[in-house]
């Protein structure tokens, strides 16, 4: 979660939460009003500080500023009527529904990047409720946060409805602590950003305050593509990209049917959380996509699709990706083990990072982060692999939850930058973490924590990228979810093999029998 005060966290939930008590909507239903509420707060910030800066620029001129001087200063134009003071200063017999309603398209007819993409579901939220949550989103102090804080809020607010929805609320919401991982370990400073699964566009705004940290613009220095299946969440994302004064090309998309942005071999950077395990997809559909060079597994099973569409975006000599995936698919069997030794092979596979269970807000189960370079100029050799098991890396942030903290996150990419032969960085602290394990600043296999591994010490280990297979970890607890799994997969395979020997059994009988009389 990100990373606030308690006590505004905890007022703002509050007053956010009270529409699931005091009303009949659902978590997904509200969710969607009140972040429009935080971006109308946001957008209407940005402005007021572009106004004073159009103020300056205009002080002593004839013309009085437009529309477009505003957009020049990169923010949205946000109309008199969409103010949130506006808003909030209105007579209580004033119909403030249908005056946030008009907010929000008048935002959007002012910036057609936005065009049906703000809610506008105001009617099925109480007037007294509405009128509390504006009073509430008003009261954070953002100047001295330099406009961060709304930006927080709103991650905040992403991962506390993605836990109060469960399963679903996981398909537009990441981890912020992974998905920073992710983004320290590529360093996406440069270039085109894609993210085939991007939910509620995390991935993109983490990039963004990459480049800010490290004195670039995102932007002028990234593009940003996304696709994502599910219209609302499009519009989430959007919004999102626009509460972090970012633009991107966000579509909606079926992406194993659907190349919207011409992908292929042309991304600087794609990062993604796919649906793990995800069934069902149509495979004649996909005979002879170019973006599945390796093949197309026989099982019901979504993972090595995934896994060829973030190899085949990349651009060649220039691409990296780094995703979320199920722990099984390190060690899948049958074509996907096939399909894997070919990407092994490839030379690109970059870093391999075990992630401990609970951190995600909808299941329980492990997973592996994993890391594909195609150039690899900052190793020493193009044929290694790093592995890292950070299951015992973790901050405790509830009883059934845990995050990395910064300090850990640039703790563990700092141990990939060693292996990349790249300064470390101290932002953070993380630095300070590498001092009893790498006291001279270079990289050292560490028994329990990393080990980088050869291809062939890899097709020695009948090529797995299981982190633990490498590194030498201790007995990893029993965890019952990832168990099923695991034994849902091989039962998976069990019955393809099955399938496999009757169809055998039976070319050995009609063979047998065209023998027999043929010799009658």
């Amino acid at each position: 979660m990100a990373v606030m005060n308690s006590t505004i966290e905890k007022k703002l939930w509050d007053a956010a939460d009270s529409m699931r008590t005091n009303s009949k909507l659902k978590s997904s239903e509200y969710a969607t009003p009140v972040l429009g509420l935080i971006f109308l707060r946001f957008a209407d910030y940005r402005f007021t500080l572009a106004e004073e800066r159009v103020a300056k620029e205009f002080e002593n001129s004839r013309r009085l500023p437009s529309k477009i001087d505003y957009q020049r200063q990169g923010v949205l134009f946000v109309p008199p009527t969409a103010r949130y003071n506006y808003l909030l200063n209105l007579p209580e017999e004033e119909d403030i529904q249908q005056a946030v309603i008009q907010a929000m398209k008048d935002i959007e007819d002012e910036n057609l990047s936005l065009k049906d993409v703000l809610p506008k579901q105001y009617r099925r939220v109480s007037k007294d409720i509405l009128i509390s949550l504006i009073k509430a989103f008003s009261e954070i102090e953002m100047q001295e946060h330099n406009g961060d804080t709304f930006g927080a809020v709103y991650e905040y607010f992403l991962s506390k409805f993605a836990l109060s929805e469960g399963q679903k609320g996981g398909e537009f919401f990441t981890p912020t602590s992974l998905v920073r991982l992710i983004v320290e370990i590529l360093e996406p400073n440069k270039g085109l950003l894609l993210d085939p699964a991007c939910g509620s566009g995390g991935m993109f705004v983490q990039s963004g305050k990459f480049v800010k940290r490290h004195s670039g613009n995102p932007e002028s220095d990234i593009s940003i593509f996304g696709q994502e299946n599910i219209a609302d969440t499009v519009r989430l994302c959007k919004m999102n990209l626009a509460v972090h004064g970012l633009e991107g090309d966000v579509k909606e998309c079926n992406t194993y049917y659907q190349n919207i942005h011409g992908c292929y071999h042309r991304m600087n950077y794609i990062m993604a959380n796919p649906p793990f395990n995800a069934k069902g997809v149509d495979k004649e559909r996909i005979k002879g996509d170019k973006r599945y060079p390796f093949g197309i597994p026989t099982n019901d099973n979504a993972n090595y699709l995934w896994i060829q569409e973030f190899y085949s975006a990349m651009k060649p000599g220039e691409g990296k990706a780094g995703f979320v995936m199920a722990n099984s698919a390190a060690d899948a069997r049958g074509t996907e083990l096939e399909i894997r030794k070919q990407i092994i092979e490839s030379k690109v596979v970059d870093v391999m990072i075990s992630i401990g269970s609970n951190f995600f807000y909808t299941v329980t189960l492990p997973c592996t982060l994993w890391f594909f370079d195609n150039i690899k100029v900052h190793h020493n050799s193009d044929d290694t692999v790093l592995f890292i098991d950070a299951r015992n890396t973790f901050t405790q942030i509830d009883r059934a939850h845990r995050e990395f903290s910064l300090a850990q996150i640039e703790y563990i990419a700092n141990i990939a930058r060693l292996y990349h032969n790249k300064p470390i960085e101290n932002l953070e602290g993380g630095a300070d973490l590498l001092k009893e394990l790498f006291p001279d600043k270079k990289y050292q296999d560490i028994p329990g924590l990393c080990k980088v591994a050869t291809i062939d010490e890899i097709e020695a280990q009948g090529w797995s990228l299981n982190p633990g297979r490498y590194v030498g970890t201790q007995i990893e607890e029993f965890n019952e979810e990832d168990f099923l799994e695991s034994l849902t997969a091989l039962n998976a395979e069990l019955q393809q093999l099955n399938q496999q020997a009757q169809q055998i059994e039976r070319a050995i009988e009609e063979n047998f029998l065209l023998l027999v009389n043929g010799n009658e």
